[in-house]
């Protein structure tokens, strides 16, 4: 099953609240920043990808262009 940013974004919560517990050996604790790192590559290159397809419609030809937000008020 691929991963999802919700799941991705679950566990980068849990490793931090056991983190900050205090209660996690040193080896434990650097293999936990580890982990969480690419958790929150993840989630940032899930992030990214989503930013792009919201930056972009589908125009009536078929092609992806530039969402512009267009003010219509009159100064």
């Amino acid at each position: 099953m691929e991963k999802t940013f919700e799941s991705a974004l679950n566990e980068l919560e849990n490793i931090i609240k056991e983190l900050e517990s205090g209660n996690t050996e040193l080896e434990t604790a650097i293999t936990k920043y580890t982990e969480a790192m690419g958790l929150v590559k993840f989630c940032s290159d899930k992030l990214t990808t989503a930013t792009e397809k919201v930056n972009k419609i589908l125009s009536e030809n078929g092609e992806l262009k530039d969402f512009e937000i267009v003010n219509n008020e009159k100064e």
